[in-house]
Order: structure tokens, then sequence, then C-alpha cells
């Protein structure tokens, strides 16, 4: 069976997740770089290149080229996404189409960069997705209808809201407030709390184990590993899920305030359609325990997590490359607003 040379590309904060046409997701892993900082030479991408944050000598760097949902570091962002391109397709003589999602609040110079990069890391044509709509197609929503929905997407660099109608973006806000922000919020809290200092990638283990922004039934617990403040040895702590909800609270009361915000401005019949079909989360942010209890308890509207919402981007991506065609001539609101062509 022949594979089409078509490619979907979630480009997240924390994680990349490669859709190709005909196979389905076939890649998933960090969105991090390891590089040598004497000679600029690419030592690793990926899941070996995680392994090295925190760990490295001082030749070495771990990088995450990509912050608050766009790209900090053009060059290795364009290398990146070159490796994972040959990743999951090999050698081919014909370049791939891209598809990438992008922040629905993205400026036209970042815009530009992803476009640019995509190009550079050599796709013939590329094409951007605002990952809301990719989302809520990645979530089952027919967005084509005349029927308001909602979709929060918590990524780990931003978090996107938007109400859909028609194919398209009625109204939306994009913050740079996401999982990247709760691991900040919960190193600072221990570091005051405990004074002890613990890693990103502690606190992401925390957050995932333990952590909560909505109270559990029941309080637990974890033993943690830092650096104690005060003597600068080691020293094992407990830290308690409630505690994590206190570390929590500013940047959860964030993300309600950017959705009663979009909600304020939707035009009435689409409230009152949200109001039926509930909010649509997605994300990896989203799975953090509670998120759909805490919006449903501040708006009243019925919210639930998508199911495989980590993916829900990349397959909307992978379903957008059945619409190339429309993409193209700009017949269809699923394509950016602003059609980007080479200069």
């Amino acid at each position: 069976m022949m594979f089409s040379n078509d490619i979907g590309i979630d480009l997240g904060t924390a994680t990349i997740l490669v859709y190709v046409k005909g196979k389905g997701i076939v890649l998933r892993e960090p969105s991090v770089v390891a590089l040598n900082k004497d000679t600029g030479r690419m030592l690793s991408v990926g899941t070996e290149a995680q392994r090295m944050l925190g760990r490295t000598p001082g030749n070495i760097v771990a990088l995450r080229p990509l912050r608050d949902g766009v790209i900090s570091d053009y060059g290795v962002t364009q290398r990146m996404i070159k490796e994972f391109i040959r990743k999951v397709l090999g050698f081919r003589l014909f370049k791939p189409r891209l598809v990438i999602c992008v922040p629905s609040g993205i400026t036209e110079v970042e815009e530009r960069a992803v476009f640019d990069a995509g190009l550079q890391a050599g796709a013939r044509q590329v094409y951007l997705i605002e990952e809301p709509v990719a989302a809520a197609i990645g979530a089952g929503i027919d967005i084509s209808k005349p029927n308001g929905n909602m979709i929060v997407d918590i990524g780990g660099g931003t978090t996107d809201i938007a109400v859909i109608s028609l194919g398209g973006i009625v109204e939306s806000t994009s913050i740079k407030i996401a999982g990247d922000r709760f691991d900040e919020a919960l190193i600072k809290y221990i570091r005051r709390k405990h004074n002890v200092l613990i890693g990103e990638r502690t606190a992401e283990e925390i957050k995932m184990k333990i952590g909560c922004v909505y109270p559990r039934p029941e309080d637990i617990a974890m033993d943690v590993k830092g650096r104690c403040l005060m003597t600068g040895l080691p020293k094992v702590f407990v830290v308690s899920s409630s505690e994590v909800l206190e570390a929590f609270e500013e940047v959860s009361v964030n993300i309600i305030e950017a959705i009663h915000s979009v909600m304020e401005h939707t035009p009435p019949e689409l409230v009152a359609d949200i109001s039926t079909n509930g909010i649509t989360m997605t994300g990896g942010g989203s799975l953090v325990y509670g998120f759909d209890k805490l919006i449903s308890s501040h708006t009243g509207i019925e919210t639930h997590v998508a199911e495989d919402a980590v993916s829900c981007v990349a397959y909307g991506t992978g379903k957008a490359l059945d619409n190339l065609a429309a993409m193209q001539d700009g017949s269809t609101n699923i394509a950016r607003r602003r059609q980007m062509q080479r200069v």
C-alpha cells in the first residue's frame, strides 16, 4: 500500500505529534533538542534529548526551541522539524506537504516564522491551521453546522479558547498560561513553603500523579526529592494534593477568567448553543484532575474532556489533510484567514 507524502504536525511547546496521511499518528515525542554548544551540532532530539534536561555537562545544552506556543529559536526549530520529518518518512524523492497547527492568537511575524520553518525543513507546501479548530475536528465535533461549540485547548505553552460555528472561529482568545505555568507555580510554591528546590521534570511528575484544580474526594500525597536551600543537600519530603491545589489556584483562575471573557463577547444565540452542547476540553493540561468540574462550577455549563484529549489537535490536523485543495484555494474556513504564499 502506498502512503501519501502529506503530513500534519501538532507543533506543541511540550510535545510534537506527527500525523501521516494513511497511517495516523506515527510520532509523539517531546519538543526538546540537545546541542553541542561548541560546534552547534544537534546531538539528539525528542525523548532522548528530554532525558538530558538538567543533566548536561558544560558543552551540551538541552533546550526547548518553542516557548508559549511560538518559536523562540528559529534555527533549532527548523532543524527539529526536519529531523522529525526524516524519522517518519525516511528518504523520499518528493517533498511532503505540511499542515502545521498554530495558536489562534498568533501574530503575523510568529506565523511567518512557523511557515518559513516548515519550508526550510524540506516541505514543498505549508498550510497553517488554528489549534482550536483542529482540536474541535479531532474531538469529533461537526464544525460545519450553524451551531456554536466552545473548545478549551490547554497545551504546554498556550491555552486556546474559541467558539466555533460554520467551520470558523467566531470569538477566541489565546493566553500564554497553560501546562508549563502549572509547573512553574508548583516549583515556586515548594520553594516558598518547603524551602526546597525541585526541577521541571519533578514538578511535572507531581502534577500528573496528584495534581488537581478542584478538591479531590480524599487528600493524597507523594514523596518528592529536591535540594534543600538551607543545607544544599538532597531532601525527601511529602507533598499533598491539597498543597498542589493551592499552588495551582492562580493559574487556573486566569484560565477561568479567559473563558468568561470569550463568553461575554460571544453572540447570545451561540451562547445558548454552548449551554446545550457543553464545553469541550482538549490538550494535556485538561487532564489535570477536576478541570472539567472547576469550569462547570464557574460557568454552570456541562464540561467534558474529549476522548484522547492529548491527540485531538493532531487528529484534527490529519483530517484537515483531506481538505488541502480547499485550503489552497481558500474556499474553506478551516484554512488560516491569511493565505500565505512563498515570496
